[in-house]
């Protein structure tokens, strides 16, 4: 007998509720730690928006292609539309931080 996995959808939060209030979380509470969360993902498309300009600032000041710039970075083109379209979603910091390797512009963090 195999086990089934149980694949039903039972609740559903709407995209404007507190995700932390459906969690449990009291009022306050889940206002705090969604206004908390709000901020970090604030600062991270922030940074990732940074390093994609970087990215991008280098390919124009190289007078680069797109398909160019791909070769140079070992993506493809689209990849590299994403990057100077700054489609933040598509990346990771990681993947940002590398590209950047690949172009000679080594990335360092600063915490204060």
């Amino acid at each position: 007998m195999r086990d089934r996995v149980d694949t039903k959808i039972r609740h559903v939060t709407a995209a404007e509720a507190n995700i932390f209030t459906e969690l449990g979380f009291g009022e306050d509470e889940a206002g705090i730690l969604q206004e908390s969360a709000e901020k970090e993902v604030e600062q991270l498309l922030a940074i990732k928006r940074q390093l994609m300009q970087e990215i991008s600032s280098w390919i124009a000041e190289n007078k680069l292609r797109q398909a160019d710039a791909a070769a140079r970075l070992n993506v493809s083109r689209p990849r590299v539309s994403d990057v100077v379209n700054l489609k933040t979603s598509k990346f990771t910091l990681d993947t940002l931080v590398m590209m950047l390797g690949k172009l000679g512009k080594p990335v360092s963090v600063t915490v204060g």
